[in-house]
């Protein structure tokens, strides 16, 4: 259940509000959750993270991915899926999961298939709190 991979809308999420995807990188921070990626998607946090539209302050987009790349764990998901996926920008997300067995946690569930790992932030903390 500690395994997770989160979609760069979870990130931003996280620094525009409170709720529960800000818990859920507060649980990365303390060590309770542990973040699985790849290049592909580190390279997405700060692409989207530095938008302008954002106004992030560079620190806070830095300590952000610092953090979860020192709680994660990189993996290399060197087989992509072929499953018809309704946004292909989403797939490196997609096959990390499937290639760590995380939970994929995304505010779209719209643009992934309709497995059961793939859940939002909010069912996510409401099955995490359950078993906790």
């Amino acid at each position: 259940m500690n395994k997770v991979v989160l979609d760069t809308n979870v990130l931003v999420s996280s620094l525009l509000a409170s709720g529960p995807p800000a818990a859920i990188l507060d649980l990365v921070a303390e060590g309770k959750l542990r973040p699985f990626y790849n290049d592909l998607i580190i390279s997405e946090y700060w692409h989207v993270l530095k938008r302008p539209q954002f106004n992030f302050h560079p620190l806070q987009i830095s300590r952000l991915i610092d953090d979860i790349v020192k709680a994660g764990i990189a993996v290399e998901a060197n087989d992509p899926s072929t499953i018809p996926m309704p946004d292909e920008d989403d797939r490196k997300f997609y096959d990390v999961a499937i290639a760590s067995r995380a939970f994929l946690i995304t505010g779209n569930k719209k643009h992934f298939p309709l497995d059961s790992f793939i859940i939002t932030p909010a069912d996510f903390l409401k099955k995490y709190q359950s078993l906790s």
